[in-house]
């Protein structure tokens, strides 16, 4: 039998899953388009987009790096997200394995050195280091609420990065999509060069981690385990219902009509992100602390 968990502890656990999720999805993005951002401008101005922010009227690469990677006075960047989640982690250190906490602090305390190096460099070590944490989280705490709190926030920021990136690059390379979702080599292997199928792979696919429909399954799972619903008709749940009905209709798409309703439907997937997130919060979290995105 495990011990309630206290409002406190389950909001900063939420919220380092999200924080190092974001860090992690930042550097995907930013290390597919550094050299895109020397040879066409446009793309500094979609990446601050993707991520919220507002539009720059001129911005170099090296400025856009910068900000969004190494810049502690910007929340949105990957230095002020990963610093967040190591605060966050050394006030939760009694519900953390020894491994998570110190994956964090290491991660922390390299990133300002790699600043002098080359930005695939740092990225490439934000990228790994998020992979290590989630997977030393997978391997080495117990199925409690704990572990769901950090999955649930992963996963809603997952989808919530997902749908803004694809909002953005609508209409541009699906390569480039395909690389900052972390799904190139995925999507090769099972689907060769059809590009026609990269819109399905990243929403729909059932089997790829990185998808929507798949971060929408894990986060239902979770809060089904965090507050079993025992009514007889219907979901009680504001969040696992706001995610349960977009998770339905994404499921139950028609295919061939997908592509002409993505505006809409991208829309609808992050309202019912912000609707979830709301009402994780309230029905969670009593003790409400300033912790918000940037342009979210």
């Amino acid at each position: 039998m495990t011990r309630p968990l206290l409002s406190r502890i389950a909001e900063t656990l939420y919220w380092i899953g999200r924080y190092v999720e974001r860090a992690d999805d930042t550097a995907r993005l930013l290390d597919v388009s550094v050299h895109r951002m020397l040879d066409e401008p446009e793309t500094c101005r979609s990446i601050f987009a993707v991520l919220g922010l507002s539009p720059v009227a001129s911005v170099s690469a090296p400025a856009v790096i910068r900000r969004l990677a190494y810049d502690l006075d910007e929340p949105a960047s990957i230095a002020a997200s990963i610093q967040s989640a190591r605060d966050s982690a050394r006030g939760v250190r009694e519900v953390l394995a020894s491994e998570v906490w110190e994956c964090l602090n290491v991660t922390w305390h390299h990133l300002s050195a790699l600043e002098s190096q080359p930005p695939h460099a740092y990225l490439s070590f934000v990228r790994e280091r998020a992979a290590l944490f989630f997977g030393l989280a997978d391997t080495s705490m117990s199925r409690d609420d704990c572990w769901r709190f950090i999955v649930l926030g992963r996963s809603l920021e997952r989808v919530d990065m997902t749908t803004r990136l694809l909002a953005v690059h609508l209409d541009s390379d699906w390569r480039l999509l395909l690389q900052a979702s972390g799904a190139d080599e995925s999507f090769t292997r099972t689907h060769g060069a059809r590009d026609g199928e990269v819109l399905e792979f990243l929403l729909l696919d059932r089997l790829f981690p990185r998808s929507v429909v798949y971060s929408l399954l894990t986060a239902e799972k979770c809060l089904r385990a965090l507050a079993p619903d025992t009514t007889r008709a219907g979901v009680a749940d504001s969040a696992q219902a706001a995610i349960g009905r977009v998770r339905a209709g994404l499921e139950y798409a028609d295919l061939n009509e997908l592509r002409d309703r993505l505006p809409e439907l991208l829309g609808t997937l992050q309202e019912a992100c912000a609707a979830a997130g709301e009402a994780i919060a309230k029905r969670f979290f009593q003790h409400r602390e300033a912790m918000a995105w940037v342009g979210a």
